[in-house]
């Protein structure tokens, strides 16, 4: 076994490599740019090693770099993470030369099966369905367009070097093809430094379905069931879950079995996932093959027991795979949510900052995690399992030049409706602040009705929000909890307040027991009678609630029991009441007297300043190009420019009809979120 591996990455997953080399009693190496001098994998390694600026191209993608951090250090071998360098086959040649052990497949394998294009045309030889599509290398913007008019739209833009999301674009004409090609091969290049690009149909409506395979040296090749991969924005996954609820036992054997055929094709050793587009009956056509660890990897593992980064340092150092096929078993439900550095307000835009409040839900073991003793730190349960895989830490920045992924949020539980129900309360238990994040999204589908039936496809969030995510509203059945938690919790600001004041000697008694309470422009009348225990908080049709709680004014997470059943609030303070947010919701609660409700009334609103004329910027990010000049007239959802950021090029369009009168910025400069870029007639 390896005494020392180096992580060529970053971020959670280079944190999630060094928890198991830790329990292996492996020291590890971290590398890092000058951006990541302070982040978290770099003070949980043994060893740090600085590789370069910021930019990835610069350090994490610096083969020679890399290679020098190596030599340095002494270490035996690598494990690459996801993304970088993990599917560089130029990366594991390097490595092999110097005799230092890669910790994933061998370099036939990736450049066969890393690359998008190869691994079609060997699925294909293989007799295994593929998408149809052009397979060939394509030169220009019109070249891109014919062949996409041929394949007939809608067709997927993809690189043949990517993963993550990174240079894919979906085309539904000849205008979306020509600007979709080129936004592909600039984040291709930036990205992978590899530009290729090749074209497929879009298959419309299908499921995203990936199976998990496991391969060593001794010809011993299996697979560890299914994940569902279909909730995606940006062509990127968000919510992943093990197994499918769609997949039936034949049709999970199947592929299975011919994952695995396709992994002894080209003699596949390590940890590795096969793709597959699954139609509404069940037929599968290979998308892909990931030759590394997927970044979903999590919820396999919660379902198996299984520690797929062990596995693959154990592979790498030659040992055989302590189990057979017949072994595995899949054992209760895993969901996976990814907390990103996004507005989902803004198109899931992403969010840059500092961190000043990361407060994760607690980390416990249950089910196959806790029977096979994979990780260590979490609170043994019994019930339910939640596992929490992240880089960064609270006073720590999100950084311009990565991917914006904060966590990688797990639960598990026996059955499909208690892991989402796990995950719901584990959400609301997430304190973020400093930057824009998507938990209230991920709430969101948590509780919407499709994502409960199961019944998804990769269209989910354009079919379900086709207006895009404008918060949560909550029904009037929650909404009366949330006002009875309010009214109780106010009460005891009240109580704090006069006792700091030193105004009246027999203050409890002297706070008033009604209260007129406005959640989401709905008012609730509220009676408190309160005793030691808690409080009954009586409303106008007789119906009372009963609230529980040991929570204290101050404090930002309130863990509340009405009538028995749970509810988790984040609570921030305002005038006259508190911000809380529950169940994706993120609401601005006022507690008042009932004169104080009455006057209030009365009050005008305020109105919010007119933007029309404005161009905003949406993120911060840099300028790439303007494509329009002043006094130019546009159309409705014409490209006025583009302005990247974390290594994603995003067009911003016309709203409407205008006439171009000032611009503000150009090429090259850098903006901050609301930066005005230009102004219209």
């Amino acid at each position: 076994m390896f005494g020392k591996i180096l992580i060529a990455n970053r971020g959670e997953i280079a944190c999630r490599v060094i928890r198991t080399a830790r329990r292996m009693g492996i020291s590890t190496v971290a590398v890092h740019s000058d951006a990541d001098s302070r982040a978290l994998h770099v003070k949980m390694a043994d060893e740090a090693v600085h590789i370069g600026p910021s930019p990835a191209i610069e350090s994490y993608i610096a083969i020679e770099r890399v290679m020098d951090a190596l030599k340095r250090t002494g270490a035996e071998a690598v494990h690459p993470g996801y993304g970088f360098l993990s599917e560089n086959g130029r990366f594991s040649k390097a490595l092999e030369s110097e005799g230092v052990a890669f910790i994933g497949p061998p370099t036939g394998a990736i450049e066969a099966m890393g690359d998008k294009i190869t691994s079609k045309k060997i699925a294909r030889d293989a007799g295994v369905p593929i998408v149809p599509g052009y397979m060939g290398l394509i030169g220009d913007a019109e070249e891109a367009v014919r062949i996409a008019a041929d394949i007939g739209y809608p067709v997927m833009i993809k690189a043949s070097a990517g993963g993550g999301g990174k240079g894919m674009r979906i085309a539904w004409d000849d205008d979306q093809a020509r600007e979709g090609f080129r936004s592909s091969r600039n984040e291709a290049a930036a990205s992978f430094d590899d530009d290729r690009i090749f074209i497929e149909k879009f298959v419309t409506r299908p499921r995203h379905i990936e199976i998990q395979v496991l391969c060593d040296a001794h010809g011993n090749d299996i697979y560890l069931g299914e994940r569902e991969c279909s909730i995606q924005r940006r062509n990127q996954k968000i919510i992943e879950e093990a197994p499918s609820p769609f997949l039936d036992g034949t049709t999970r054997a199947a592929m299975g079995e011919q994952a695995v055929s396709l992994a002894r094709a080209v003699g596949y050793r390590s940890a590795g996932t096969v793709e597959f587009i699954v139609d509404e009956s069940r037929n599968f056509y290979f998308l892909e093959m990931n030759t590394r660890l997927q970044v979903e990897h999590p919820v396999t593992e919660l379902i198996t027991g299984i520690d797929l980064v062990e596995q693959m340092i154990r592979i790498a150092a030659g040992e055989r795979l302590p189990f057979s096929q017949s072994d595995v078993t899949l054992d209760g439900w895993a969901i996976e949510n990814r907390v990103y550095a996004e507005d989902p307000r803004r198109g899931f835009l992403p969010s840059t900052g500092r961190l000043t409040r990361y407060r994760p839900p607690e980390e416990t073991a249950a089910g196959p995690l806790l029977a096979g003793g994979l990780w260590e730190g979490a609170a043994a349960t019994g019930e339910t399992a939640v596992r929490n895989d992240t880089g960064v830490y609270q006073g720590g920045e999100i950084s311009v030049h990565y991917d914006p992924m904060i966590a990688k949020l797990c639960t598990w539980a026996p059955r499909r409706d208690q892991a989402v129900e796990a995950m719901r309360l584990a959400l609301d238990r997430f304190e973020i602040e400093g930057i824009e994040h998507n938990l209230s999204f991920l709430s969101a589908v948590m509780d919407h009705p499709v994502f409960v039936s199961g019944d998804i496809t990769t269209a989910f969030i354009d079919d379900e929000f086709p207006a895009g995510f404008n918060g949560v509203s909550l029904p009037e059945s929650d909404l009366r909890r949330v006002a009875a938690a309010a009214a109780a919790m106010y009460r005891l600001v009240e109580i704090r307040r006069t006792r700091i004041s030193g105004r009246m000697d027999n203050h409890e008694r002297r706070i008033g027991g009604d209260w007129v309470v406005n959640v989401q422009g709905k008012p609730f009348a509220l009676r408190a009678e309160a005793d030691r225990d808690g409080a009954d908080l009586h409303l106008p049709d007789g119906g009372a609630i009963r609230v529980e709680s040991d929570w204290k004014p101050g404090e930002s997470l309130a863990v509340l029991r009405l009538d028995g059943e749970p509810l988790v609030l984040k609570v921030g303070k305002v005038s006259g009441g508190f911000r809380l947010r529950t169940r994706g919701a993120d609401m601005t609660v006022s507690v008042r007297t009932p004169r104080q409700a009455e006057l209030a009334s009365l009050m005008p609103a305020r109105r919010p300043p007119d933007t029309s004329r404005l161009l905003l910027c949406p993120m911060p990010g840099l300028v790439i190009k303007i494509d329009v000049e002043v006094g130019e007239e546009v159309q409705e959802g014409q490209s006025l420019c583009a302005v990247e950021a974390m290594k994603m090029e995003n067009i911003l369009r016309a709203e409407r009809k205008s006439v171009v009168s000032r611009i503000n910025v150009g090429p090259g400069d850098s903006l901050a979120v609301d930066d005005v870029i230009m102004e219209f007639e």
